[in-house]
């Protein structure tokens, strides 16, 4: 069978992967997407659709900001906004403690940028009056706000197409390795796939694909426990979230302008790379409604419709991995975003392009890279 090549070989067609495909295509690489089931099906299209930047890790909120300005000109960029909604984003706190994280917090982000507006509870029951008095303090971010999951990842990969990328679907690599110059990926049905680079974004199973350039990771599979309500009259603009070392009251919702009320948050469930299954647990939710209530005590008697999980991956210290592999040459990663991933999609894709494109990149992306897992890989060939 004669290979399919190009320029370019990504693995992996969530957000990062489509994202990464279509800026790459408008920078002139012909470009190979190739996705074991539907582009988005996984951890992008399952989780919560926060834009949200206050609260990240610091040295990601460059990478973060070049996302949000993405995310405001989706339309002129590639024909769809994906509901992007730039509703504000604010995050509550219940003691002193939590406080002290928001106001250290809000400090240490505005040399990146980040301007955040500290609320009292006044000030917050003045300009948010549907939330809990439990609320001593809040932490606004008004340019940030939520999109929807399902729409983004296939959005960026229709405009990949029309850029010239070619995107394959129901496309699962079996094997992948560096023969001579050219990376060849075989799909299980037989389809060979060749490129000069190759980038892995693979979300959870993407730590089996590196494990073969001599780059294993400790990727664990969990599930986000999802749901959402009846359709509500439209009455909370901003997204929620809530300031917390306590697992079960780390809630977070939106409202979408159809009115059903999205939520998630709390302990994350099992979920199996292997068989392809997440799970919603009936417990989670009980524990979810709990809080839910106790955010916004309006939602007491709203009805749950629909709850859903999906496969997302996580790494020991929660921080992506992204940038050039530290073994091998022509090899990129992007994988492992941890449950945060959906804001940064589109500015992980931007940069990965120039990374790729141009051999550097304008924004810092140093702590991700995945030699901080393997510290002493020195940069090499392999053709296994």
């Amino acid at each position: 069978m004669k290979p399919l090549a190009a320029d370019v070989m990504i693995v992996g067609g969530g957000l990062m992967g489509a994202a990464t495909a279509f800026f790459l295509a408008r920078r002139g690489r012909s470009v190979l997407l190739l996705e074991q089931g539907m582009i988005g099906q996984q951890a992008s299209g399952v989780n919560f659709g926060n834009v949200r930047r206050q609260g990240r890790f610091l040295p990601q909120l460059p990478l973060a900001n070049r996302s949000r300005e993405i995310w405001g000109r989706l339309p002129s960029l590639i024909g769809e906004d994906a509901e992007f909604l730039a509703s504000g984003h604010i995050r509550i706190c219940y003691n002193r403690e939590s406080l002290g994280v928001l106001e250290q917090y809000a400090e240490d982000a505005r040399p990146y940028g980040l301007d955040l507006e500290l609320m009292s509870a006044n000030a917050l029951r003045s300009r948010f009056p549907f939330l809990t008095s439990e609320a001593i303090a809040g932490s606004y971010s008004p340019h940030d706000g939520h999109a929807n999951p399902r729409l983004a990842a296939p959005a960026f990969a229709r405009a990949a197409v029309r850029a010239g990328a070619h995107v394959l679907e129901a496309t699962e690599v079996a094997e992948i390795q560096k023969v001579g110059e050219d990376f060849e990926a075989v799909a299980t049905d037989g389809r060979i796939f060749r490129a000069p680079v190759a980038m892995i974004s693979a979300g959870a199973w993407a730590g089996r694909l590196s494990a073969r350039f001599g780059e294993p990771v400790d990727l664990v599979a969990r599930g986000p426990q999802m749901a959402v309500t009846e359709p509500l009259p439209y009455r909370i603009e901003p997204v929620i979230g809530v300031c917390t070392k306590v697992t079960e009251e780390g809630l977070y919702l939106r409202q979408v302008k159809r009115g059903s009320i999205v939520f998630g948050g709390g302990d994350r469930g099992p979920a199996d790379p292997g068989t392809r299954r997440a799970y919603a647990l009936p417990e989670r939710l009980e524990s979810q409604v709990r809080q839910i209530r106790r955010i916004v005590p309006a939602l007491a008697n709203a009805h749950i419709i629909r709850t859903w999980s999906g496969i997302e991956g996580y790494l020991p210290d929660d921080i992506p991995i992204m940038g050039p592999s530290a073994r091998v040459s022509g090899l990129y990663y992007a994988f492992g975003f941890c449950g945060h991933g959906f804001q940064l999609g589109p500015g992980v894709g931007d940069v990965m392009a120039e990374l790729i494109d141009r051999g550097e990149t304008t924004t810092p992306i140093e702590p991700f890279s995945i030699s901080r897992f393997a510290p002493n890989g020195g940069l090499q060939d392999s053709d296994s």
